[in-house]
């Protein structure tokens, strides 16, 4: 494998690819590091060092996402997040309007079209989280940040990083781009991941804190450390292996005559993945779950403000949110997984499933087996979801560390991983050499 490594420069296309993605993730670094203006740096600095990151719940998630921009009132706070809810906005509701669903059929020139509709809304998303940071930073309810990190209120302070704020998300966005283009990898996925990654020091940091005697006494021993190692060793290698995991439903195609042609008949499969929402029912179901406490918080009874405050770290919490990671699961797949579409193509081809009968019998075939594999994956990513929650309330392990054992971060970061090492691997096959899976010599005489 490190053959393989060494080779990937050894191709000048492939090595240019390589090291423009990594300018523009030191580029994308740089607008999450640069602070919001108008806003105290030094102030938020003390702050982060002398009450923390953000813990859990959907802020804590963002901020992840962020790669602590969002703690750290930069540029870059709000990051890829309101292109990915523009882009997941206007994906659901493609399955609702008709006109969105005939532009998607229409091949590039729909696609474009799309395209540009996600991209307004991503600046009104935008627009509207800037108004509300502005404002949340000017009362001290931002993270609890004091008032006293805006240097100059008022509605200047609201425009300009509301300005801001917009710039640099659709800076980002268009980085995203340019990476998918001219780069290696999908652009927006890498961003998020490196976002992701650039927390681990701090994590690492964390559990050498807890590792450190007081008193001559550790929070966490060493046969503690020991199962954590071995416990993310089994998690990752079980992301991997149901990332990875798909049903391939057979397919015989007939010969068949194209204008003067005549097409020859053949043996294919149709690929169903196991975890086909992949982390989007958990980004959904903390949002939702997210809410609840907030509301609670603004409500005048005392009552109301302890279940808020003691709601997410409570069984309940748990449950809901693995009910909802079930349900969300199964809405993804019933929005972007259209059976009797993918049926007619098959008639329309000439396909067939043995021993299904082609048109409504194969899309109720296609529909039962989704289900199946729908339940298993959701299960799955359930499991993986509540890990974090679980290991931060009942084991007392801090969340930065605890959310790279499961949680979306973890499912991401593999995925990302998994989808980029293809397209290199791709890259490495196109031009004569060995895989990842193999020695990583060049193949003479092909």
């Amino acid at each position: 494998m490190l053959s393989a490594f060494v080779n990937t420069f050894k191709i000048t296309e492939l090595r240019q690819r390589i090291l423009f993605t990594f300018g523009l993730i030191f580029v994308c670094r740089l607008i999450s590091a640069v602070p919001l203006p108008g806003v105290n740096a030094v102030a938020i600095r003390s702050f982060i060092e002398t009450q923390g990151g953000a813990e859990g719940g959907l802020f804590g998630l963002m901020n992840l996402f962020s790669g602590g921009a969002m703690l750290q009132c930069s540029i870059g706070t709000l990051g890829i997040m309101p292109y990915i809810s523009a882009s997941i906005i206007i994906q659901l509701m493609t399955a609702v309007i008709p006109h969105l669903e005939k532009l998607a059929r229409e091949g590039d020139v729909g696609r474009q079209k799309i395209t540009q509709y996600t991209r307004y809304l991503t600046v009104v998303i935008c627009a509207v989280q800037g108004i509300a940071m502005a404002a949340a930073l000017q009362s001290g309810g931002y993270f609890g940040l004091p008032q006293s990190v805006v240097r100059i209120p008022g509605f200047g302070f609201v425009v300009l990083t509301m300005l801001s704020l917009v710039t640099g998300s659709l800076l980002l966005m268009w980085i995203g781009e340019q990476m998918t283009d001219r780069g290696i990898g999908n652009g927006i996925s890498i961003i998020i991941t490196v976002n992701i990654v650039s927390r681990m020091p701090m994590a690492v940091k964390t559990l050498i804190d807890k590792l450190t005697p007081v008193d001559g006494v550790a929070e966490i021993g060493v046969f503690h450390l020991a199962l954590l190692i071995a416990l993310i060793f089994f998690v990752i290698l079980g992301v991997v292996a149901v990332t990875q995991a798909q049903q391939k439903i057979p397919v015989q195609f007939a010969k068949r005559m194209v204008g003067r042609k005549m097409m020859q008949g053949g043996t294919s499969h149709l690929p169903l993945r196991v975890n086909y929402s992949g982390v989007m029912p958990i980004i959904f179901a903390s949002a939702i779950l997210a809410i609840f406490p907030k509301v609670g918080s603004f409500l005048p009874f005392q009552a109301a403000k302890e279940w808020a405050s003691a709601f997410p770290t409570s069984p309940w919490y748990m449950f809901w949110f693995g009910m909802m990671i079930l349900f969300f699961s199964y809405f993804w797949v019933a929005t972007q997984f259209n059976p009797i579409q993918i049926a007619d193509d098959l008639k329309r081809r000439g396909g067939y499933i043995p021993g299904i009968r082609p048109g409504r019998p194969t899309a109720e075939f296609l529909d039962r087996t989704m289900t199946r594999l729908t339940l298993a994956g959701a299960v799955f990513l359930t499991a993986i979801a509540v890990m974090p929650n679980v290991m931060t309330s009942q084991f007392n392990v801090p969340w930065i560390v605890a959310s790279f054992f499961g949680g979306t971060s973890l499912l991401i970061i593999v995925g990302v991983m998994l989808d980029t090492m293809r397209q290199i691997e791709s890259h490495l096959l196109m031009r004569h050499y060995d895989g990842f899976l193999k020695k990583g010599k060049m193949r003479s005489g092909k």
